[in-house]
């Protein structure tokens, strides 16, 4: 039995093969994700029949526009934009790395992020306006990343100094925070401590559009780079004599990886473990090919973040805690369950 579905022009210039299993797979997980958004916006502080949501959606009932189109469906939203980007940033960093660990919160991608921001939380947000937050996260992300880069080059980038160096960087940058946290005044450090863990709380339609154009634009253009990031899975030397540009490649999707975390962590802090979490359960629904990895990771990290959010502010009403708490929650067995498997 076939187990590709064949889509070809006319003239046969432009052809691609569908997985069978993978499109299945992304269908169910995309209805899924449309009935738990319904579930979603019915459920918190003030319970809504999800009918009524649907009605709402729909355009027949209007009784409770502020809750659903105010105050739960941006949160929602920005929930699965910043899942989505952390979990194909994750992808990449494994493929790039060849190694199941690897994530932009362990290599120190985030903590960079995290660090820039928590300076300018700490010393810069009563001078400057809020709204340059996620460029000053954005940025410190891509200067960690050419800090991790510069220090691993030597005649070209191997898998094991990046990784080496990146975790002792993150080790650097998690010092460098606490610091930060410790001689800031108490009302900064309780701001920045706060966007540490990881929340989107208080998400605004004004920052889904923020975060939109990052993930449409770079998310498809990691499928430009499958067939390489499936070569890097063979190892350097068989990747060089298939004649993929090995330094130049791993340099582009480092670069993709980079502006994906560094995105969502500018608009949801600093929400650890997605990255490394939603490319393993994606795996085990469709196997590793990567380009079927792309989307199913997305939708995989975006159900997380979305999930853990809807846990952080039901389950202990009146309180509304941040969605990281959650995620680390399950996130740090998950990390330890992996180093344990891979020590075996």
């Amino acid at each position: 039995m076939n187990k590709y579905i064949k889509v070809r022009n006319k003239s046969g210039s432009i052809s691609f093969l569908f997985e069978k299993r993978v499109l299945f797979v992304t269908s169910v997980l995309i209805l899924s994700t449309l009935l738990l958004v319904i579930m979603g916006l019915s459920i918190g502080s003030t319970m809504i029949n999800p009918v009524t949501v649907l009605e709402h959606i729909i355009g027949q009932r209007e009784d409770y526009t502020f809750i659903i189109e105010t105050l739960r469906f941006p949160r929602i939203v920005l929930a699965l934009l910043v899942g989505g980007a952390l979990g194909v940033s994750g992808l990449i960093m494994q493929g790039i790395i060849r190694n199941p660990l690897g994530s932009p919160d362990i290599i120190g991608v985030t903590g960079g992020a995290s660090l820039s921001a928590v300076i300018f939380i700490t010393f810069y947000a009563g001078t400057y306006s809020i709204e340059w937050l996620p460029f000053i996260a954005i940025t410190g992300a891509f200067v960690t990343a050419l800090l991790i880069y510069v220090l691993s080059y030597n005649k070209g980038i191997t898998v094991m100094r990046l990784v080496l160096i990146g975790i002792g960087i993150s080790a650097a940058l998690s010092a460098l925070i606490t610091m930060m946290l410790v001689i800031g005044n108490e009302y900064s450090t309780a701001q920045a401590y706060l966007w540490l863990t990881g929340s989107v709380y208080g998400a605004t339609w004004d920052d889904v559009f923020a975060m939109l154009p990052w993930v449409l634009i770079f998310i498809p253009l990691t499928l430009f780079f499958s067939k390489t990031a499936d070569a890097f899975e063979l190892g350097d030397s068989i990747a060089i004599g298939l004649g993929v540009k090995l330094q130049l490649k791993r340099l582009i999707l480092l670069i993709i990886s980079v502006t994906l975390a560094g995105s969502a962590v500018a608009y949801a802090g600093g929400i650890g473990f997605v990255g490394l979490i939603a490319p393993h359960i994606s795996r085990k629904l469709i196997g590793r090919s990567f380009g079927g990895l792309v989307f199913v990771s997305a939708i995989v990290g975006g159900l997380i973040v979305f999930l853990a959010d809807v846990i952080a502010r039901t389950a202990f009403l009146p309180l509304d805690l941040p969605a990281g708490i959650f995620v680390s929650g399950i996130g740090a067995p998950f990390f330890i369950y992996l180093l344990y498997k891979d020590h075996h």
